[in-house]
């Protein structure tokens, strides 16, 4: 799939256009994209003053270089681009030419205005252009372009030639205001005019700057005059029944003064941003643009859930399931974690009360089981409200939340959210069997392959080897242990199965943890044993697989 050219432009200066880039693209990488960003404000560069501290070495070419290789013919252009360093995709750099010291090298002014645009278009700069365009777009899913302001040559290349879709950049006052629809109109002639099948644009506007802190009453009246200006462009992408005013307020990225000094990454420093904070808003813009300006109902609907989605479009989730118990459930969610991992689910424990987890800012897990008792604790009760929030997955899917549920808990005095889904029920005195089954086939939505009484005997005896710990309440356990691991052994060589189950049954008991956490270590002996049985049931299994 071929990727998105789109350039970031803005009539005036000073709006925080590339500001509002640097930040997409950090954005963008770390969702898993991968990522462009392309300086072609020639006269006034600095993108990569944004990206000073993570550039894996200065630029030592750019844009300009770009063209003097089309100048000197050169055959197999340069890439001209530097790694950024952030974490989760990919993301280049393309500055505007050579940077020594943090400052463009002193041969950048004059070589640049050399550069007679016009001249190089009549020889052919064109397809030029659009073969390192072809270039850019097999390589990365976003090329972000930082455009010269106002109307010239270069804006030309940057809003008719290369984009596929444009993002505005204003601010709250009438120099912004009277311009930034027809610029849009413009960059639509212009590319009527191109050889080149390009269709209409679609615009985002971002109302960047504006103060709704101190001003808040103003900053109402110019959020209402700016919606009303800008709502032209929303027209051909906007869906029905969101309203421009409604839509802008998303894209709205307040003015912060904390942030307005020096080219900064509050993106990079804000994990995860609160609604008042500037990342907030830049999120948004982010995940507009992720969603290729589709979805705005759902964007309307529920802010959160939106991001989230964009966020998880690019990557795998680490798991298909976390599952949230408290803990008077510890043992129940160990037996059951276990069970759905031989049905080959990658599951870990959500360890009730752990802060970290609701601070990360991307979910390990596409889906969550809560295992209730009675009533849900105060911590599941906060992480099913985050999941939920978080719950709209790539392409418009859900993300699945279960409830496990102990025989007798009275369901109507769950919250809301959670009495309308299909609740799962368990007996706290079984091993969770038939429960991981079903949570599998609703996650799998294929059912797991019947297994023989011989195979569940030897998977439960898989189950409870893998369950002696590396530590013993006392030494005196171990004579046991070791008893029944023996025994284990001789109904297996007997073909016995009830008893390898029963047996099975008592090396989980035996294989309590004790409560405070201490204990002996395990002889190494004993080790050894329980090994070699687990290796001999393991091809046992494997064999009742092929």
């Amino acid at each position: 799939m071929s990727g998105t050219v789109i350039t970031f432009y803005s009539y005036k200066g000073g709006v925080g256009r590339s500001f509002t880039l640097a930040n997409t693209a950090v954005l963008l990488a770390r969702w898993g994209y991968r990522v462009l960003a392309v300086d072609w404000d020639l006269e006034a560069p600095g993108l990569h003053l944004y990206f000073r501290p993570h550039l894996s070495e200065m630029p030592s070419s750019g844009v300009v270089d770009l063209a003097y290789d089309f100048v000197q013919k050169v055959e197999y252009p340069a890439t001209h681009t530097v790694r950024v360093e952030v974490e989760g995709g990919v993301l280049d750099l393309m500055a505007a030419g050579k940077v020594v010291d943090d400052r463009l090298d002193p041969s950048y002014a004059p070589r640049m205005q050399e550069i007679n645009w016009e001249a190089l278009y009549e020889e052919g700069f064109a397809e030029f252009l659009e073969e390192r365009r072809a270039e850019w777009i097999a390589k990365y899913d976003f090329v972000l372009i930082d455009s010269r302001t106002g109307v010239s040559d270069i804006a030309s290349i940057c809003t008719a030639q290369l984009p596929d879709r444009l993002v505005v950049v204003f601010t709250a006052n009438d120099q912004n205001l009277n311009d930034v629809v027809d610029i849009a109109h413009l960059a639509d002639q212009a590319r009527d005019r191109l050889p080149y099948d390009r269709p209409r644009h679609q615009v985002m506007p971002v109302l960047s700057r504006l103060d709704n802190r101190m001003e808040y009453q103003r900053a109402e009246e110019w959020q209402r005059k700016c919606a009303g200006v800008v709502a032209p462009l929303f027209r051909n992408w906007l869906v029905k029944g969101v309203t421009a005013e409604q839509m802008l307020r998303h894209l709205t990225v307040p003015y912060i003064s904390f942030w307005s000094f020096g080219e900064l990454l509050p993106v990079i420093e804000e994990q995860p941003p609160s609604p008042d904070q500037i990342s907030f808003a830049l999120e948004t813009v982010a995940a507009v643009i992720a969603q290729e300006f589709d979805r705005t109902d759902l964007l309307a609907d529920n802010r959160d859930a939106y991001v989230a989605a964009a966020r998880s479009r690019r990557r795998k989730f680490d798991l298909d399931l976390l599952v949230s118990s408290p803990r008077p459930l510890w043992r129940t969610s160990t037996q059951l974690i276990t069970e759905l991992r031989l049905l080959g689910l990658k599951v870990e424990r959500s360890v009730s009360g752990n802060p970290e987890i609701l601070d990360q800012a991307d979910d390990p897990a596409e889906h969550l089981c809560l295992l209730i008792d009675g009533a849900l604790s105060r911590w599941q009760l906060t992480e099913a409200e985050r999941f939920a929030r978080r719950a709209l997955g790539p392409d418009g899917t859900q993300r699945q939340m279960f409830c496990l549920v102990t025989r007798g808990t009275d369901r109507e005095l769950l919250p809301g959210f959670l009495r309308n889904l299909r609740h799962l029920e368990f007996d706290q005195a079984a091993r969770p069997v038939r429960a991981a089954r079903e949570l599998h086939d609703l996650i799998r939505a294929t059912p797991a392959a019947e297994t023989e009484p011989d195979h569940e005997a030897l998977r439960n005896a898989e189950a409870a080897l893998r369950e002696v710990p590396e530590q013993l309440p006392y030494a005196g356990r171990f004579a046991l242990v070791e008893e029944t691991v023996r025994g284990m052994a001789g109904a297996l060589d007997d073909g016995d199965m009830d008893l390898l189950r029963d047996r099975s049954a008592d090396l989980l008991l035996l294989s309590k943890p004790h409560r405070n956490g201490t204990g002996v270590v395990v002889p190494a002996q004993l080790r050894t044993e329980v090994s070699a049985l687990l290796a001999r049931i393991e091809r046992r299994i494997n064999a009742f697989t092929d």
